[in-house]
Order: structure tokens, then C-alpha cells, then sequence
């Protein structure tokens, strides 16, 4: 099995950046092994995308940690047009420092007003959720 790792998600975010005028984006990248830096490139890639409404992410099993899930938070607390978001982390040791870091990007997102947010099998305690 081939995964795309962190320079292939460094090139995804590369040529998403360009797509200025999107609006919609489905992108399934689960099991691909990104880790935090890959994570960061595909934040930084779609926080580019400023006309972007709906985003649909699949990054389950990246082993992307608390670093890259505050890393995407962060740039997708920049996409101030989102008004849907289904975001599926599961099985990517985010930690409870990653749901809090999640949390407040996602907040800074205003307009949505559909959210689908799987976070399963990171070791999240309470104090997380």
C-alpha cells in the first residue's frame, strides 16, 4: 500500500491554495499517514480557498496528533465564509489538547451552520470533550 505522507499532502495544499473561487471540497485522504506537518499543509492549502461554503475532510488515521490538529484549526478558523463542515479525525492521537485546539478554530466560524465532527479513538478524556 502507497501513502501520499506529508510532502504528497505539502503538494495537496500547493495546488488547492491556487483554487481561489472554490466553493466545495470533498477530500478523503484517510489512512495516508500526513502526521502534523501534512496536516498544516492541507490547512494552510484550503485556508487559501476564500470563497469556500462546504468542506468535507477526512483525515481519519493520519497520525496527525495534537500539533497538526491545531495546526487545521487554526487554518480553518481563516475560511470565514464556511457554513458546513463534516470533519472525520478519528484515530489520530489529537489528545485532549487537540480537542480544545479543534474546538476554538472551529469557533472562530461563525456562519456554520452545519457541523459533522468525528473525533473517536484519540484518547480524549473529559476535560477534551
Amino acid at each position: 500500500m502507497k501513502y501520499i505522507g506529508e510532502n504528497g499532502a505539502k503538494s495537496l495544499g500547493e495546488e488547492i491554495s491556487k483554487c481561489v473561487i472554490l466553493t466545495s471540497l470533498n477530500l478523503d485522504l484517510r489512512g495516508n499517514i500526513i502526521n502534523e506537518n501534512g496536516a498544516k499543509y492541507l490547512g494552510e492549502g484550503i485556508s487559501k480557498c476564500v470563497m469556500i461554503i462546504s468542506l468535507d475532510l477526512n483525515l481519519r488515521s493520519n497520525s496527525i496528533g495534537k500539533n497538526g490538529v491545531k495546526y487545521l484549526g487554526e487554518e480553518i478558523s481563516k475560511c470565514v465564509t464556511l457554513t458546513s463542515l463534516n470533519l472525520d479525525l478519528s484515530g489520530n492521537r489529537i489528545s485532549d489538547n487537540g480537542a480544545k485546539y479543534l474546538g476554538e478554530g472551529i469557533s472562530k466560524c461563525v456562519i456554520i451552520t452545519s457541523l459533522n465532527l468525528n473525533i473517536g479513538e484519540n484518547s480524549i478524556s473529559e476535560n477534551g470533550a
